[in-house]
């Protein structure tokens, strides 16, 4: 039986004897009883009532349509499906950046890569980092008395072992740092050895990278579950060269329709494999919140760091995938599930971006952000109570300046999205482009020649806001 406290069991009641036959079983029934039905009221009040739980589930390179919940078809999610069931799942969710490093430095800053100045993904060797004059996300949950732990993919540095000024993720904030790397990320590696973190030592046989994380995920919860935890988990899956295991491809490979191989450019056995991994670890957490009594005090997020390299998946109906500021690249999958505040099985369709998660989550755990620290989000704590409220906000930004195109066919940029239009603008051509989203999500029908008023409304908007955030075009 678990305790009235509602985070861990206590020892059976002593009653005092002797008690006439049958009486004390009676009694030790009804005391359960009543411990139970106070600690259950207690787990329901202590949703809204206390600090949350934060558990902030980041996927690496996952498009906006590879969930169930979003309408694939060939991937099975059922966790992330019930959970967006039980939560709200967001539908023009957009991440920072369409590479991996911007958008985290952006979720760490609450701020624009432009403002944060890394706006391209860090090399091993990058003189470039998280600044530590940053209070990080990170740092305003410590500072609260929140445990915090990132495990998993960092990708905010360069790393001594390349010849770079290594600031470890340990210096913004992280109480425990687990399995995140030390070398260059490049093609990833699912099992061991582990070669961007040699000094990882496998703790499962045959042991899967993905599976190791979500481990480490359930055992943080179990170590802090006294106190208030902020845990980031960081996956490095769907990172290319993508690697299943071999169980749960064989399964995909079987299915109709199915790709061939690691590199298919539709339904990936093996991008499906590594995403029922991620799912499966999704539900242990899940599965472990309930068995402590944390359900109902613990928000959780899910979400990817940039869209689908279009080489290895589709994003349609978007354009374009990771790398490009078309809708495929930046639009990602958000589910967001706290019981007793966000309301299930709702679906929001206003514009939300990455700078939003620093203020929202502060904001749902009643902590004031340090005043010094300039935010370009805004909470969005508001749309998670009700997916009708509206947002003081009028535009959402991009800056993507590139010395040269991306391997995976980005090119420099930047963007703005106010309403339904959106104006991408290519600092190599000086070439705009004008989309009404509301009609083509797809982006197929470029707008700009036919309404040159709302392109150079949108261009001076966009320009104006490159000044205020100190972004230079190339």
């Amino acid at each position: 039986m678990r305790g009235v406290s509602g985070i861990g069991p206590r020892a059976p009641f002593d009653l005092p004897g002797p008690w006439p036959p049958g009486i004390a079983a009676r009694m030790l029934a009804v005391l359960a009883a009543v411990a139970s039905i106070v600690a259950a009221e207690c787990d329901a009040v202590a949703g809204p009532g206390h600090r949350p739980n934060i558990v902030l589930i980041l996927a690496d390179d996952l498009g906006w349509a590879e969930l169930g919940c979003y309408g694939n078809r060939f991937h099975e999610t059922p966790w992330l499906d019930r959970m967006a069931a039980e939560g709200m799942r967001f539908t023009h969710a957009y991440a920072a950046a369409p590479v991996c490093s911007p958008y985290r430095a952006s979720l760490m800053s609450g701020q624009y890569p432009a403002r944060v100045g890394i706006t391209d993904y860090l090399r091993p060797n990058d003189p470039k980092h998280l600044s530590t004059e940053h209070v990080t996300l990170a740092e305003g949950f410590r500072g609260a008395g929140y445990a915090t732990g990132l495990i998993g993919k960092w990708h905010l540095t360069g790393y001594a072992h390349h010849g770079a000024v290594e600031v470890p993720p340990s210096r913004h904030g992280f109480d425990e740092v687990i399995c995140s790397e030390k070398r260059g990320i490049a093609g990833g590696s699912y099992y061991p050895p582990y070669h961007f973190n040699p000094d990882i030592a496998p703790r499962l046989p045959d042991e899967y990278l993905v599976d190791r994380l979500s481990l480490e995920a359930v055992e943080f919860i179990e170590r802090n579950r006294a106190r208030p935890f902020f845990l980031y988990l960081s996956h490095y899956a769907v990172h290319t060269t993508l690697v299943g295991k071999p169980e749960i491809v064989a399964k995909y490979e079987a299915k109709p329709g199915a790709g061939k191989g690691p590199k298919a450019p539709r339904n990936n056995p093996h991008l499906a494999a590594q995403l029922e991994s991620i799912d499966q670890g999704v539900g242990r957490i899940l599965d472990k919140l309930r068995e402590l009594g944390l359900d109902g005090r613990t928000l959780v997020v899910f979400t990817s760091d940039n869209g689908g390299e279009d080489r290895v998946t589709s994003n349609a109906p978007l354009r374009a995938g990771k790398s490009t500021l078309y809708e495929g690249g930046i639009r990602e999958p958000l589910v967001v599930r706290w019981p007793g505040v966000v309301p299930p099985g709702t679906v929001c369709d206003t514009p939300v971006c990455t700078v939003d998660f620093y203020p929202t989550l502060l904001e749902a755990a009643r902590i004031a952000p340090d005043p010094a620290h300039t935010l370009d989000g805004v909470s969005i704590l508001a749309l998670w109570k009700d997916p009708g409220a509206r947002l003081a906000r009028d535009a959402l930004y991009w800056h993507y300046p590139l010395e040269k195109p991306h391997f995976l066919g980005g090119r420099s940029a930047g963007a703005v999205r106010q309403g339904d239009w959106k104006l991408i603008e290519f600092f190599d051509t000086a070439k705009v482009e004008l989309y009404r989203l509301g009609d083509d999500p797809g982006e197929q029908r470029d707008l700009a020649g036919a309404r040159p008023d709302v392109a150079a409304g949108l261009r001076k908007k966009l320009d104006a806001w490159r000044k205020q955030v100190g972004a230079t075009v190339p």
